[in-house]
């Protein structure tokens, strides 16, 4: 009897594992609560006879087995709204297939998804609402966005964007193309600006409400809210210049951080004083200084590379060679490439700084 009910639950465990692995969920209502409990949810509300369904049933069954990683967080479900009339008609459903959005659990207000149905944008749509990412997924340097992503990686990101409206056919789109990528993956690993494209041939209500009138149209979209259309050069430098000072950030092509990255003025002119100075006296003295300004800074970018920088005048007192050894040694990391980018820009920080404690020395050596 007992190895009879084991093997039984083991079967059942084999059919319930092999029905999640097959696809999405299928919710019921007597199960349809307590699975969504209050996490977020994507619910595709079907018939079996309805031909739109059946086209999009191995889409949405592969949507739901990219998110499968992040299913203790995340439900991917399904209901047929054909057999339960009920729970269809509770969340006003009058056509199929339809899909709604749940952001927080079965008792919060659901939203329509008026997206494409294709994997890709309800991907994309998941990832935006939820901020999880499916699995073996190669995130684009450039995003594609639609009407329904639109308003969440771009107006309520809390980051800056640059849209790119563009039409298929475009002569001009496909010649800027491979240079708008460039910039794409120049600022992939920067938190605040997402590099974006709309298909506004596909995508008409956005391309209406930002009053785009001919291909390609590129517009700014500032974090503060503030809309600007872009009109400076089609090169790779002049949008990378363009970005930079709008975000207060010092990309140079290829991506990696300008020689401007994490100085600060002030300190600099005390780092070259530093480098001239012939005594420990001196040095520490400037040391002093230099702590007094970095006391006064404002900004958190600003007080991080101030550490640098004290560092530097702490190592290089106590050893003359440091500043040497010490740019030696991050420029062969750094041309090596082989760190994470969020440490090569650690990195090449550090190195921007050091340099500061540079120049005077290496001209006082030329002459």
């Amino acid at each position: 009897m007992i190895g009879n009910k084991i093997s039984l639950a083991f079967a059942l465990l084999a059919f319930v594992s092999k029905a999640l692995a097959d696809g999405a969920l299928e919710l019921t209502p007597e199960s349809f609560d307590t699975t969504l409990g209050t996490l977020p949810a994507l619910v595709e509300f079907y018939a079996p006879w309805c031909g739109h369904c059946k086209t999009l049933e191995p889409i949405y069954d592969e949507l739901s087995e990219a998110f499968t990683a992040k299913k203790d967080k995340l439900v991917v479900a399904k209901v047929n709204a054909d057999e339960h009339r009920a729970l269809g008609e509770k969340f006003g459903i009058k056509g199929y297939p339809t899909i709604k959005w749940f952001p927080n659990g079965f008792d919060s207000t659901p939203e329509d998804y008026k997206g494409r149905r294709d994997l890709e944008s309800l991907r994309d749509f998941v990832t935006g609402k939820s901020g999880f990412r499916a699995a073996g997924v190669v995130v684009p340097a450039v995003a594609e966005l639609t009407g329904a992503t639109f308003d969440d990686r771009v107006l309520n990101s809390k980051k800056s964007a640059l849209v790119e409206f563009y039409a298929p056919w475009c002569g001009h789109c496909k010649a800027l193309a491979p240079t708008y990528e460039k910039v794409g993956q120049d600022f992939q690993h920067e938190k605040n600006i997402l590099i974006a494209k709309v298909d506004a041939t596909v995508e008409t209500a956005l391309a209406s409400q930002y009053k785009v009138s001919g291909y390609p149209t590129i517009k700014f979209f500032d974090k503060d809210g503030s809309v600007q259309e872009y009109d400076g050069g089609r090169s790779e430098e002049s949008f990378l210049e363009f970005i930079n000072k709008k975000i207060g950030t010092h990309r140079a092509p290829g991506g990696r951080f300008n020689k401007k990255a994490g100085r600060i003025s002030r300190l600099d002119t005390i780092a070259e004083k530093f480098a001239q100075a012939t005594t420990v006296e001196e040095k520490e003295a400037l040391s002093k200084e230099a702590l007094e300004v970095a006391a006064g800074l404002e900004t958190e970018s600003d007080q991080a590379n101030a550490k640098h920088y004290a560092r530097i005048f702490e190592k290089a007192t106590q050893n003359p060679e440091f500043v040497a050894k010490e740019s030696a040694r991050l420029s062969k990391i750094i041309e090596a490439g082989k760190a994470s980018n969020s440490k090569l820009d650690e990195l090449s920080i550090k190195h921007n700084i050091i340099a500061a404690f540079e120049i005077e020395a290496v001209t006082r050596d030329e002459l």
